[in-house]
């Protein structure tokens, strides 16, 4: 266990609006038991008040303090958490540490659900929003590392739920009723384990994407 342990990356979750990094208790705890090194930020505030540039520096300054220079990992953000997760990838040098990237249920192309506040973060959800389409402008960045959106066509929080479809990496679709099930279905759980046991390869900009049933 100790070697499998060592050569795995440690896995670095971020959180979504109005969550802590309690909100990935089932999966750290899976994770953890499929012998991964699992950690979570809990960026302050949580609710919109700054800018999701804001928040990735907060990524940013953890990664620095908590893993050692020359340490690759694997990042993982749920809704909100995932735009983060990108500003810091392609805005603040995590493309130099990150070899798998995971969004899950998160708005690659904003959600009319943001308009319901005047909050910056949120503004910057908003479906055409500047923010996104600076993000979005050069997203074929992404394809140096393993990225993976994963996503379910039922989600009342991601509007339209396609948002979450990105034209790079790997898509994986779980059907799942619920926005917040994302992180706790069983479907949803192996698919994420799945993903980080993958290997980093020459393949890892091609689209491949699969029904989760």
């Amino acid at each position: 266990m100790k070697t499998r342990n060592q050569q795995r990356n440690p896995v670095l979750l971020v959180h979504g609006i109005s969550d802590t990094e309690a909100v990935f208790a089932k999966m750290a705890d899976h994770l953890r038991q499929l012998d991964w090194p699992v950690y979570a930020v809990d960026l302050i505030p949580n609710n919109g008040e700054v800018g999701l540039d804001v928040l990735a520096g907060q990524v940013a300054d953890y990664v620095a303090k908590t893993f050692a220079p020359e340490q690759p990992i694997d990042l993982l953000g749920f809704s909100m958490g995932g735009i983060v997760s990108r500003y810091y990838v392609q805005r603040l040098g995590g493309i130099s540490r990150v070899q798998r990237f995971l969004t899950i249920s998160s708005p690659h192309n904003g959600t009319v659900v943001a308009y319901a506040s005047q909050n910056p973060g949120c503004v910057q959800m908003r479906p055409n929003s500047p923010f996104l389409q600076d993000l979005n402008a050069d997203v074929q960045m992404l394809q140096q590392l393993n990225f993976t959106s994963m996503w379910t066509p039922y989600d009342l929080m991601i509007i339209p739920t396609n948002s979450s479809k990105m034209p790079i990496g790997k898509e994986i679709i779980i059907p799942v009723a619920l926005h917040s099930w994302m992180l706790t279905d069983a479907r949803s759980l192996a698919a994420v384990a799945k993903t980080l046991a993958e290997p980093i390869n020459s393949e890892q900009s091609s689209v491949n994407s699969y029904q989760s049933r």
